[in-house]
């Protein structure tokens, strides 16, 4: 038999500190690159964010590990803004992330959400938003560790 799966998920995180330096001209060149990293064992659906987060809503093969993945997305990601210097004032990525799963009749109101972030972002900041995702998937969390 075959192996067959569907993990529709969502990937968060934050600049250091949710410095917002990552600056709306070169933020779909760091996309661009993101893409490029994942397009071997993912299937991507959409890459987007504001000035201090990124949002990544993929499906991943059975083999990728979540935590291996983000690893390696936020170390290419560092070294490839570095080097380009897309933004400089970039201090890295904040050490942690958030991960969501999602069932796959919900892709299309996900790859919207993404897609709005600059919209989304005008009613509600980056803190407001991971709270509703922790709470909405009942991912139990204290907040004195949202940094």
């Amino acid at each position: 038999m075959s192996t067959y799966t569907q993990s529709m998920i969502q990937i968060v995180f934050s600049t250091k500190y949710r410095e917002k330096t990552l600056i709306k001209e070169h933020r779909d060149e760091l996309y661009k690159y993101i893409w490029g990293l994942l397009k071997n064992n993912c299937h991507q659906y959409r890459i987007g964010g504001i000035a201090d987060q990124i949002h990544i809503a993929t499906h991943i093969h059975p083999s990728v590990s979540v935590a291996d993945l983000v690893k390696d997305i936020k170390l290419a990601s560092s070294d490839y803004i570095k080097t380009q210097n897309l933004f400089p004032h970039f201090g890295g990525w904040q050490s942690g992330y958030g991960w969501f799963t999602y069932s796959f009749r919900d892709k299309d109101h996900l790859i919207e959400y993404i897609k709005n972030q600059e919209k989304h972002h005008n009613e509600k900041d980056y803190m407001t938003e991971l709270i509703e995702l922790l709470k909405e998937h009942d991912v139990e969390f204290d907040e004195k560790y949202l940094l």
